[in-house]
């Protein structure tokens, strides 16, 4: 058995889950801004995450569960995870973002599980409030170190994949460290480097 791990915000997603939330508000450019600093490794991921959420509040929840059913999936998705799964990988998703997104996605790609982060709602209003697994900067790592002893896969038998700098923790843990369309800050920590917005194309790298 061996062990793919893949970052869901614009890898698996082509996108940023939080961005497609707060275009609903009108703050879109405010928050991606914000995003992208953290994702090129200028901005600490947690104050970058709680800062982001707490811009969100007042959107009605239900709005937001609609728009993540429908978060655009990036191409070659759909026949990654399969063939992925022939060759004999258990493919999970982590993300810095929410579960309200990585839910569905889960379902339609066939991934064996997704780790990601739960919005504070009360009264179906979201209240800027966020907790969950994939909190920090670590936490990706932290994750990976665990389901590497439950399923007693190595180093040299995980694969992990991302595009920001909160997916460098997860790289010092996988021999095969793949950059999907990513920051330079995790493209130096790379031993697979793909710029086109085509996931099939790490089928012709593995």
């Amino acid at each position: 058995m061996k062990l793919a791990v893949f970052d869901f915000d614009s890898t698996l997603m082509d996108g940023e889950t939080i961005d497609f939330l707060a275009n609903e508000l009108g703050i879109g450019e405010e928050v991606a801004h914000i995003t992208e600093e953290a994702m090129s490794g200028r901005l600490d991921f947690f104050e970058s995450l709680t800062t982001r959420v707490a811009l969100l509040k007042g959107l009605e929840y239900q709005k937001a569960v609609d728009i993540c059913k429908n978060l655009p999936l990036m191409p070659g998705a759909k026949e990654l995870i399969p063939a992925l799964k022939e060759k004999g990988y258990k493919v999970v998703c982590f993300s810095g973002g929410f579960r309200i997104g990585t839910s569905p996605a889960k379902d339609i790609l066939g991934l064996d599980a997704d780790f990601s982060n739960v919005l504070h709602e009360k009264d179906g209003i979201l209240t800027g409030l966020v907790g969950g697994e994939m909190m920090f900067s670590h936490s990706k790592g932290d994750m990976i170190q665990r389901l590497q002893a439950i399923l007693g896969i190595s180093k040299a038998d995980t694969l992990v994949c991302g595009d920001g700098a909160n997916d460098l923790s997860m790289f010092v843990h996988a021999d095969t460290r793949i950059a999907f369309c990513a920051r330079d800050v995790l493209k130096k920590e790379a031993n697979i480097i793909i710029d086109e917005k085509d996931l099939t194309k790490i089928l012709e790298k593995i």
